[in-house]
């Protein structure tokens, strides 16, 4: 069973490395100057207890490599472009292919499913990034990411428990386990802070928006009747397997979201972490102007290419009193 790579950024970049590390068959797809510096010098890897350059095979376009139905794409490229890659890797390969949907939200897994019978979904812990072409950080002190997975809508089969074995052989914290999606959900939950921390400043005033946009998010997700798993339980499942560690040199700058206006990469994954909140509020009529708020100005800070927390505090408080006056 080999294992195709779909976006090797932060999350993609370190379950190659270590797939690759483990003596896996792994191939990574990549776009651009990243991908031109994984062809040309290899993937540099770096973490608290390593920094090596790994010869892992990299191409630009599923049509470049071989997918037989026995192999496996994992999906970790950000949500946002997710369709065009579904749509690619179909076109090159047919629909018998296992995906895994390996990305924050909880969106991707219905896309998929629409094109693709076996679809995984994944949950995912791994505090990697991306700031330089060909170059990869994993800030991770025990293990380098928890990967727990289950067939979508909610089945353990027998693939899913091979790729939870393969992945603890290439040393992250894996089962197969129908709690899954009760944990991504949890985890969509602390994803709503991703807009926090690329919008505004770091302090008391990001706290308290992080606060009030989980107390949305929570709303929205009782509204709907999703279940999701309690902070306990997500410390329990991270508990002895997960914990930030330092490279030396590396500073670790925040998660995926502040990444993108980093890179400046012209987009941002908000409108499938604070906007799926802000879905579900406009479905259960329930009212979310802090998600609101925090998807709008982070698209358009992405769209200007504009530096992370570059927005006064005061400003996001004033526009979100306007929303609630005008959802009232």
């Amino acid at each position: 069973m080999g294992y195709i790579i779909y976006g090797a950024g932060g999350v993609g970049g370190t379950i190659g490395a270590e797939f690759f590390n483990a003596g896996f068959d792994v191939t990574l797809i990549a776009r651009g100057e990243h991908l031109s510096a994984l062809q040309n010098h290899g993937l540099r890897y770096r973490t608290p207890y390593e920094d090596k350059t790994l010869q892992i095979p990299a191409v630009g376009c599923p049509s470049e490599v071989e997918i037989t139905p026995s192999d496996v794409v994992f999906l970790t490229m950000k949500s946002q472009h997710t369709l065009e890659a579904l749509d690619r890797l179909r076109a090159c390969h047919g629909d018998d292919i296992a995906v895994v949907c390996c990305q924050n939200s909880v969106n991707n897994e219905r896309e998929a499913l629409r094109r693709f019978a076996r679809v995984y979904a994944m949950l995912v812990y791994l505090p990697g990034q991306l700031l330089e072409p060909g170059v990869i950080d994993c800030h991770a002190a025990l293990k380098p990411g928890v990967l727990d997975l289950v067939r979508f809508p909610g089945q353990v089969d027998d693939l899913a428990q091979s790729i939870a074995a393969d992945l603890r052989a290439a040393n992250f914290s894996s089962v197969a386990s129908t709690g899954t999606l009760r944990l991504k959900y949890a985890k969509l939950l602390m994803n709503l802070n991703n807009a926090v921390e690329a919008v505004v400043p770091a302090g008391e005033d990001a706290q308290r928006l992080r606060d009030l946009a989980k107390a949305e998010g929570r709303a929205c997700l009782q509204a709907a009747g999703i279940d999701y798993a309690s902070s306990d339980e997500v410390s329990a499942r991270r508990e002895g397997v997960f914990a930030s560690g330092d490279i030396p040199g590396v500073a670790r700058v925040g998660g995926s979201s502040r990444q993108s206006l980093l890179r400046g990469t012209g987009d941002i994954e908000s409108d499938f972490l604070n906007g799926e909140i802000v879905l579900l509020g406009r479905l259960h009529n329930v009212p979310t102007p802090v998600n609101t708020v925090l998807q709008r100005y982070a698209i358009r800070l992405a769209a200007e290419k504009a530096p992370p927390g570059s927005v006064a505090a005061d400003e996001i408080w004033g526009a979100v009193e306007a929303e609630r006056d005008a959802s009232q």
